[in-house]
């Protein structure tokens, strides 16, 4: 399915943004930005891409589509995060790693409205951000944040609330 991109939006030249193979749709809304170096991948899965309005994804950041990716309206993702809503399945000890395929879904991520996230995050398949929460630089998402709360670290903890 191809990118469908409000004429606002600016994706840059140097995006790297791979053509789904199974209908995974790719919907970018008004003012958003899609900075250079920025991958999108469809892998693990046929989960839609939707990012928001005025959303801003910096530098570095990949996003694999797997189980799906919401990113509400009015989002600031810093340099090199990785989105990541997709989980190989590895138990069995007779069949090698790549071959047997994929966890079933957590529920894909979502991010609320006014969120930021800071350089170098993970987000890993359940994630789910509400609006207005701060992620620091350098943490794992994998499960809750709640709204308006500031988060930091590996495991990821509340230090506090924005006002």
């Amino acid at each position: 399915m191809p990118l469908i991109a409000d004429p606002t939006s600016r994706i840059s030249a140097l995006a790297d943004i791979e053509e789904s193979q199974r209908g995974t749709r790719y919907a970018i809304g008004a003012g958003s930005i899609i900075d250079s170096f920025v991958k999108i991948k469809p892998a693990g899965g046929c989960g839609d891409l939707l990012i928001g309005e005025r959303v801003v994804i910096n530098s570095g950041c990949v996003l694999y589509t797997g189980n799906g990716i919401v990113i509400g309206d009015d989002c600031a993702i810093a340099a090199n995060c990785v989105l990541a809503p997709v989980n190989h399945e590895y138990s069995r000890r007779d069949m090698l790693i790549r071959d047997q395929r994929f966890k079933p879904s957590r529920g894909g991520i979502v991010i609320g409205k006014d969120v930021w996230i800071g350089a170098g995050c993970v987000l890993l398949d359940g994630a789910v951000v509400e609006d207005g929460a701060v992620i620091g630089a350098m943490s794992l998402i994998r499960g809750h944040v709640e709204a308006y709360s500031v988060n930091i670290g590996t495991p990821l903890r509340q230090i506090g609330w924005r006002h």
